[in-house]
């Protein structure tokens, strides 16, 4: 299974085929990351804590 590059946790082959670049297997950042975003292609530090 893939894995977060960010916090470790692993993901879904799904989620890793829609949110990774086709040279990268495991995506910079997943939902579970508290500290950073995806924001469009790039990552970006996180301004406000995550709620779920």
């Amino acid at each position: 299974m893939p894995e977060c590059q960010n916090c470790g946790s692993f993901v879904t082959v799904a989620y890793a085929r829609v949110f990774t670049p086709d040279e990268m297997d495991s995506p910079r950042v997943c939902p579970n990351c508290e500290d950073k975003i995806r924001d469009g292609a790039s990552v970006r530090e996180a301004r406000s804590t995550r709620r779920i």
